[in-house]
């Protein structure tokens, strides 16, 4: 997965402008990627996308717990 530079933010920097990057995630339904010790720890989004994304798993389940009852059976 790639990001880019302006959803790249330092748990330092997360903290310090917290208030001000939850507006930015909620408004502009992007995603922020949360750096800690030069490694990625967290991604933070929207609700509206965690709903999606999630709504999409559990689609993504129902297809393949079918699939392996067909090839079960």
């Amino acid at each position: 997965m790639t990001f880019s530079n302006d959803e790249i933010m330092t748990a330092t920097d997360m903290v310090r402008n917290f208030s001000s990057v939850l507006s930015s995630v909620s408004r502009d339904k992007k995603r922020v990627v949360v750096v800690k010790n030069n490694r990625f720890e967290a991604v933070m989004i929207s609700v509206e996308s965690y709903e999606k994304m999630n709504e999409a798993v559990m689609i993504l389940e129902k297809i393949y717990a079918s699939t392996k009852k067909k090839s079960d059976g």
